[in-house]
């Protein structure tokens, strides 16, 4: 099967490392991985990578030179801090929580956490009312022969968990409150291949031919976009600091005390 975010996760990787956010010889995990995976990272010449999944997709060595490991996402067994960089794409709807998940790669990152998902926009919320894309990923599951591909790499069907700016913020300040965050997003359009490839119904044949219009609408609005990728950055506690934290533990009480009685 296709993968349709190869290029964009390969842009990604090259933006990160241009940008001076990582650099190669980092040490890399991947959370829900496999040979896409692989493949992108190996083309940005990352060579310290660990790859993980709660299947046995590595144990014949298909994703060499790259280590693998099977674990959970939602409960990985590393110290925090354990990684440089940590990466899941296209992984974290696979999860019976999203939110678990993306907040243990986090906990794991030293430098930074990246993930690649869908953007739940109103245009991705109309192709959902119209049938064009699944709210459950039937697809991923038909991919792999009704044995697996669906929650927790099961033979269910997922729910598919769109994101958006606002709750990624929300989402990793509620986990991390004692520091900002800078996050930067990434956005682009492009067919769900995977999709296209199995449909047995007129959906593929309308997709194609809808997609210049959607590709120009999405090049004029990019948060209509379908897909959506996010690199959250871990916070300096020398610089990043709320301004009512000392430490990243400890509460400024003079801050604090201007605005507020403290209770003794």
């Amino acid at each position: 099967m296709s993968d349709p975010r190869g290029g964009f996760y390969r842009h990604i990787l090259h933006r990160l490392h241009d940008e001076g956010v990582v650099e190669r010889g980092m040490s890399v995990l991947v959370g829900c991985g496999g040979t896409a995976d692989r493949d992108a990272l190996a083309e940005a010449l990352f060579t310290d990578v660990t790859i993980t999944n709660v299947d046995d997709a590595g144990d014949d060595g298909s994703l060499a030179p790259f280590a693998w490991e099977r674990q959970d996402a939602e409960s990985l067994t590393y110290e925090d801090n354990a990684f440089d960089l940590t990466v899941v794409s296209a992984g974290l709807h696979h999860c019976r929580s999203p939110h678990r998940a993306l907040l243990e790669l986090y906990r794991v990152a030293r430098v930074a956490a990246v993930a690649l998902e869908s953007r739940d926009s109103a245009l991705m919320r109309l192709a959902v009312r119209l049938g064009a894309v699944d709210e459950y990923e039937l697809v991923a599951v038909a991919a792999h022969g009704l044995r697996s591909g669906g929650v927790a790499n099961s033979s269910t069907p997922n729910y598919v968990y769109r994101w958006t700016e606002r709750e990624v913020e929300k989402t990793v300040a509620s986990f991390a409150p004692h520091a900002r965050h800078r996050i930067r997003y990434f956005r682009e359009f492009e067919l769900p291949e995977t999709l296209l490839e199995i449909d047995k119904g007129l959906r593929a044949s309308l997709l194609r031919v809808a997609a210049p219009v959607v590709a120009a609408v999405t090049k004029a609005v990019p948060s209509q976009a379908n897909l959506f990728a996010f690199a959250i950055e871990k916070p300096d506690p020398a610089r990043d600091l709320q301004p009512w934290m000392a430490s990243a533990d400890e509460p400024d009480e003079r801050v604090i005390g201007k605005s507020y009685t403290i209770q003794r």
